[in-house]
């Protein structure tokens, strides 16, 4: 290799660049071979075994590090965008990326709290005890001898959230081109933003604080207390939480079951109406349960904040469709920023919101979804699509994106634990005392 090569390759390492390098060729890979099956397949009629290919590149994306997980997941949850084969693999991906080995964690711990960090701690343990999309957890014991969970971030995190949204918008440019139901917009601006904060875990932090005084003297969840002299922006310490997997108890009795997916709809949904607080990744491994059957919630990475009068409309909408007041859907879905309301588009939003709220406004004891398997989502939002293309397509607003994501997977939870619970009555008490 010439000297003036190498050269630059030392200055590319120095300056992270051949890292980036790298992930945009992980993440071209996996996004660009799916797009390039999906193009083959509709505009010149090549055949795809969907099937095969949506379970390898599930496993592609599972052992990546970083957002691109989250993001197949959300793309998994807009109707159309993915044949059904990949978005049921999408919406089960689970983390399988490798966790840092110990050389590694020591280096990146030396980075954040300085080189006499290990007499920081009693005992600190090698092996990580979780390993998620941008970072792992240790357990480890402070000097005073308390347990407790320091959230360590990956290396050049902010590269492959980059390269990631580099090969969503392209994905979306192509979507948009091919739909004609749903313009991309906003999802990408709105995933883009979240993703960003996700990698500041000072914000965090501070996500934590805000949970911890919404749930003050609530008994069904318990969220960690920050220990500050331990964290920084890339370094998340707080007080360590005992508990289950939720997994573990699909096949508990019918009553433990449903006090946890009570507790569950209570976690999700107190902090929303109340403070116009969204927890937009209530997905399995975010929860886990004590003894009592309360819940650990466990990150705090994608929040959103509302303002009252969106909160105040996503009532609204309820009582319409209680009431089949139109008038009321139609000032719902104009202040959430629909723009002017047609009859026909009217009539589609509302098509949506009954199946959404199907549940809530049930006043009878049920699983969340009665086909148990989510059919009846596919089959309604297959409908929703046509209606959609005939009228020219739609813009949701931004604040859908991770309200209808965390709605899906709180949903799934529930089928998950095969919850049977009169929701109707859960939220009417919320929203009562909201």
């Amino acid at each position: 290799m010439p000297a003036s090569a190498k050269k630059l390759l030392n200055v590319m390492d120095q300056g992270g660049i051949s890292l980036r390098l790298k992930r945009y060729a992980e993440t071209t890979s996996t996004v660009g071979g799916l797009m390039a099956r999906l193009f083959g397949e509709k505009y010149l009629g090549i055949s795809m075994d969907h099937g095969g290919y949506a379970g390898l590149l599930k496993s592609n994306m599972g052992n990546l590090k970083g957002p691109v997980m989250k993001i197949a997941q959300i793309l998994a949850m807009v109707p159309d965008m993915l044949p059904q084969e990949y978005a049921e693999e999408f919406l089960t991906l689970q983390s399988n990326a490798p966790a840092m080995g110990w050389l590694f964690v020591k280096r990146r711990m030396k980075a954040e709290l300085g080189p006499d960090w290990e007499n920081l701690f009693q005992a600190f343990t090698h092996e990580a005890t979780a390993a998620a999309s941008l970072g792992q957890v240790h357990k480890v014991r402070n000097l005073e001898g308390r347990d407790l969970a320091c959230k360590l971030q990956y290396p050049d995190m902010a590269s492959a959230v980059n390269a990631d949204l580099a090969q969503l918008k392209l994905f979306l440019n192509l979507y948009a081109k091919t739909s004609g139901a749903i313009d991309p917009q906003n999802l990408y601006l709105e995933i883009a933003e979240r993703l960003h904060e996700e990698l500041d875990y000072k914000r965090e932090a501070d996500h934590i604080r805000l949970f911890r005084a919404i749930f003050e003297g609530q008994n069904f969840v318990h969220v960690p207390e920050v220990i500050p002299e331990l964290s920084t922006s890339r370094l998340l310490t707080m007080s360590w939480m005992p508990g289950q997997k939720l997994l573990e108890f699909k096949d508990a009795p019918q009553e433990i079951r449903n006090k946890i997916c009570e507790n569950l709809f209570r976690v999700w949904y107190f902090p929303f109406y109340k403070e116009g607080v969204l927890h937009g990744d209530p997905h399995l491994g975010n929860y886990t349960v004590r003894e009592d059957l309360s819940l650990n919630l466990l990150d705090y990475g994608c929040i959103r904040l509302f303002p009252k009068s969106f909160i105040a409309s996503v009532i609204q909408l309820y009582h319409a469709l209680q009431n089949n007041d139109e008038e009321l859907a139609r000032n719902a879905y104009e202040s959430w920023g629909f723009g002017t309301m047609t009859p026909e588009l009217l009539t589609i939003l509302n098509l949506w919101a009954s199946y959404l709220y199907g549940p809530l406004l049930d006043d009878r004891i049920r699983p969340i979804d009665e086909s148990l398997s989510g059919q009846n989502g596919r089959k309604i939002a297959g409908e929703i699509l046509s209606e959609l293309k005939k009228i020219g397509g739609v813009r949701p607003p931004r604040e859908f994106v991770f309200m209808d994501r965390a709605a899906v997977a709180l949903g799934s939870v529930f089928i998950h634990l095969k919850a049977e619970l009169n929701w109707h009555r859960l939220y009417e008490e919320l929203i009562s005392s909201s």
